[in-house]
Order: structure tokens, then sequence, then C-alpha cells
């Protein structure tokens, strides 16, 4: 089921926080939408590494590295991990690499950029909190929703599941 920014933005204005649009798109799924999983880490993609690597039962990823452009926080091998465990999508504020491989999976990504360098692997970070970036704040457990006009957060589902 398609359900597009624009039409939520047009009736539900009142309960959505439109972000900014620093993030671009990299991934194979143009349209998605999930709660919210947010992870808070600094040129370091271990707890990355972790989440990916469990269910993503329809879920969004939602990475707030600082805007780092500095190193990638995904690339190739964990994008596959988070589309071959269901997650609906990965949300980066910070890079990515490998996105000649990214743009052929089934998962959607948006990220500032690119950069070929890894980043560390040292686990440092925070799972759980609510993060801010792209000019809204998005706690676990809120909606996302994505498309090729741009991403929202609502406290709460704004559609049926068909």
């Amino acid at each position: 089921m398609d359900i597009l920014t624009a039409d939520i933005c047009d009736e539900y204005a009142d309960q959505v926080e439109v972000a900014e649009p620093i993030l671009r798109p990299f991934g194979g799924r143009k349209r998605f939408h999930g709660s919210a999983v947010t992870i808070k880490v600094h040129e370091d993609n271990l707890l990355v590494a972790e989440a990916v690597s469990g269910p993503g039962e329809g879920r969004i990823l939602v990475i707030d590295g600082g805007g780092s452009g500095r190193c990638a926080l995904l690339g190739g091998r964990l994008a596959g991990l988070a589309a071959e465990n269901g997650w609906s999508g990965v949300l980066i504020n910070g890079c990515i690499r490998d996105s000649a491989e990214i743009v052929d999976m089934d998962v959607g990504v948006l990220a500032m950029d690119t950069h070929p360098l890894k980043s560390r692997k040292n686990g440092d970070g925070q799972l759980g909190n609510s993060v801010s970036f792209a000019g809204v704040t998005i706690r676990p457990g809120d909606y996302i929703y994505a498309d090729e006009d741009g991403w929202l957060v609502a406290h709460e589902p704004l559609h049926q599941e068909a």
C-alpha cells in the first residue's frame, strides 16, 4: 500500500513533523513506513550492525550519527542484513558507503551522503533514546513515513494496514 507523504501532510498537517530535506535516497525501496527504533552514535557502527542483525518486523532504524561526514555508518553488508531481516528502512544522519549495491536492495535507505571510509566498531552510542535532526525529534516507537518527496514523523500510525 502506498502512503504518500504529501497526502499525509494534506490530511494530518497538525499531527506530523516534516523533516528538512537533508537526507537523500539510496535504497531500492523508495516508499516505506514503520515504527522507529533509534540509535545515537558518533563514527561507530557496532550498534547499527547489532540492530540490523535482528528482526526488523517492518520497523525503521533511525541513526543519529551527529551529521558526521567523516565515515560511513552503513554499507552494503549491513544494508543487506536490514533487507533480509525485514527492516522497512534505515534513516541516517550521516553517511553510507557501497551505494551502488544498496540501490538494488529491497530496503529504504536515506542518508546525508556517501563516504568510502568505514566507521569504528567500539560499541559506543545509545540505543532507544529520542534523537533530533533535520528539524524533527524522533522518539522510539514514533511512526516514520518516507517517499520520493521526503519523510515525516507522527507519534502514532496514521493509516490502517491492509
